[in-house]
């Protein structure tokens, strides 16, 4: 067993285990729009539903500093007043996440005539600047992904990003190869391996579908079907990044809601339960477990930040617009873990 004391013992701890972590993030469109995801993880830190106000100045390594820019909420942990995000959106409906992405990415040196961004600044260089993903293709013309940590108990992580508007999505990669960017069809994204070996993977489950199977294994035998959702024999079940990727996309890409608020959030949440991580099923050693540490869901038109968490499935939102978001600081909620029962008798 682990025993992390101090909070630099904390922070440290966490970044080790960031980097081996596994996740996954989602779009979905009803009346609304819809971004989110999955933290997978065995340990959770500080993270807060942080809101940036207009006026923050947020201040780059490399490139110059933004002291008016979009609104943003989301997921983050907040570190000598900067906020280090994992997933959120702008006030103008585009959303983004980082998720883990160890042996494939590759950071590269600082480049001549090139915007520098480091990792940790990517997700607020972009939503702060861009309202659309036709923005943020621009955007990414001249930009260099640089090898920056944000300090010494703070190391880059090995991530890749999904980037979304209310519309369209793109998944962005820097490897050895350079900075790729890719059309995300299917708004889904896990982990490794790279993105377009995930597309390619889908190719193998062409076959699965909704509906009862077709006898196609032999008109010689009186075949048939002995339980609902058969159709979808062989959608992986397990917990790998790959398999993740596959029942994801199954799942989001067949999924049905009514246009309420409550049916979209509630159909949205479920669709990442489709791939969440239970304590036990993934051991990490040393008596520690990967569990699905929270579960986001984005309203990318009205700017609310809905969460559940591991120890507690009441849904709770925070709304950006209730705040002043001319402000100069950051707004920052703790999460609420403990389990909300509603006691009916």
């Amino acid at each position: 067993m682990i025993f992390v004391t101090s909070e630099k013992q904390k922070v440290n701890y966490f970044i080790k285990r960031k980097k081996e972590s596994m996740c996954t993030a989602v779009t979905y469109n009803t009346k609304d729009h819809y971004f989110g995801r999955n933290l997978d993880l065995e340990y959770s830190y500080k993270e807060t539903v942080t809101i940036t106000p207009r006026n923050y100045e947020f201040k780059f390594r490399k490139v110059g500093n933004l002291k008016e820019h979009y609104a943003i909420i989301g997921m983050a942990y907040v570190s000598d007043d900067y906020p280090l995000y994992y997933d959120a959106i702008n006030e103008k409906g585009l959303g983004m996440a980082g998720l883990n992405f160890p042996e494939n990415a590759d950071y590269k040196e600082e480049q001549e005539n090139k915007n520098n961004v480091a990792p940790f600044e990517f997700i607020p260089y972009v939503l702060a600047q861009c309202s659309n993903i036709s923005e943020v293709k621009k955007l990414l013309e001249n930009i260099n992904i640089a090898l920056i940590n944000f300090s010494e108990e703070l190391p880059a992580s090995p991530l890749h990003w999904i980037i979304a508007d209310k519309e369209s999505s793109i998944t962005v990669e820097s490897v050895k190869e350079g900075l790729k960017i890719y059309e995300n069809p299917v708004g889904v994204l896990t982990n490794n391996p790279t993105f377009d070996i995930q597309m390619f993977n889908l190719n193998n489950y062409m076959s699965l579908s909704t509906k009862p199977p077709v006898n196609n294994f032999s008109k010689e035998l009186n075949l048939k079907t002995y339980s609902r959702g058969m159709g979808a024999m062989g959608l992986p079940g397990d917990l790998s990044s790959a398999s993740r990727f596959v029942k994801a996309t199954f799942t989001k890409m067949n999924s049905i809601s009514g246009d309420s608020e409550s049916e979209s959030i509630s159909q949205f949440f479920h669709i990442l339960d489709s791939v969440c991580q239970q304590r036990g099923c993934v051991y990490m050693g040393e008596n520690l477990y990967e569990i699905t540490i929270y579960s986001s869901c984005c309203n990318m038109d009205k700017g609310i930040y809905y969460y559940k968490t591991y120890e507690n499935s009441q849904i709770t939102a925070i709304n950006m617009n209730k705040e002043n978001l001319d402000g100069n600081t950051l707004i920052s909620y703790k999460l609420i873990k403990g389990q909300q029962i509603l006691e009916q008798n």
